[in-house]
């Protein structure tokens, strides 16, 4: 679970982006203290994810909603499934309704999507990783689903690891002379990636030893002897041209890691909605 502070910027401002200066139809449709439930229904197969967030959503908008779940957090879930209910005054609970059921869709698409490259890669050494490629001012919930589908987060932000991509060394010259830079300014110890495109590459960044070195977009028979070169000596990871078509083949080359943007920069929302009683 992110920092629940910085959650609670988030929800807060999604809350604000939806609701504006008040949700008129209900203010003006619903007395008060008109009593409701609302109940999640799955619509759709697929690995629930959003359980916390939605609770906090409620709770921002009124503390008097009670959440009331039956699945939690990284559950599968099926069609028609009921997944828990929130009981309370009726016009927060349709105040609340949309931003709720955005986020838990969202992220229950991205855990979805996850469990179908983890399960796809199984019997392999190969970790499925999320990139940086999410919603801006979602990132936080975005690499949470990542992680309740099975998968693990690469970088959160840029500052907390050190990716040496090809723009970098194009700009510094060669690998070797980025790689120097970063160790002369990394009094925090920082991991090191290093991003190459062909053996030359792979050759000369093996030779200076970083955490981690990244083989973009490397058709899997090179990758297979590239991994047999490396030989254990630098942890690698696959990335470009992963999709779930070709993720077993890149996996079974023996890489560490596999990066996949498509775990959240095209994610198709689950179905999941919310019925009145």
């Amino acid at each position: 679970m992110p920092d629940l502070a910085e959650l609670q910027v988030i929800i807060q401002r999604a809350l604000a982006e939806d609701i504006g200066r008040g949700d008129v139809t209900s203010l003006w449709t619903l007395p008060p203290d008109l009593p409701g439930r609302g109940v999640f229904v799955a619509k759709a197969d697929g690995i629930l994810a959003g359980v916390e967030v939605v609770q906090q959503v409620f709770h921002q908008v009124s503390p008097d909603i009670v959440f009331e779940f039956q699945k939690a957090d990284g559950d599968p879930i099926r069609y028609g499934d009921r997944l828990g209910s929130v009981i309370g005054p009726l016009q927060a609970i349709l105040t609340a309704e949309r931003t709720a059921l955005n986020l838990m869709q969202r992220m229950s698409g991205i855990a979805t999507l996850t469990r179908r490259y983890v399960d796809l890669v199984k019997g392999t050494r190969a970790v499925i990783l999320d990139t940086r490629k999410t919603v801006p001012g979602l990132r936080l919930v975005d690499k949470w689903a990542v992680r309740l589908g099975g998968g693990q987060n690469h970088r959160l932000r840029l500052d907390d690891m050190v990716l040496i991509k090809d723009n970098h060394i194009a700009a510094c010259g060669s690998i070797t002379v980025a790689v120097e830079r970063v160790r002369a300014h990394n009094t925090q110890n920082l991991p090191i990636e290093v991003e190459v495109k062909n053996w030359a590459e792979l050759e000369e960044a093996v030779a200076l030893r970083p955490d981690r070195i990244m083989l973009d977009n490397i058709p899997p028979a090179e990758m297979t002897r590239m991994v047999a070169w490396v030989a254990g000596r630098v942890p690698l990871e696959a990335s470009g041209g992963v999709n779930l078509e070709t993720v077993r083949a890149i996996a079974e080359t023996g890489v560490d890691y596999i990066s996949v943007g498509a775990l959240t920069h095209s994610v198709t929302a689950l179905d999941i909605s919310l019925e009145v009683e």
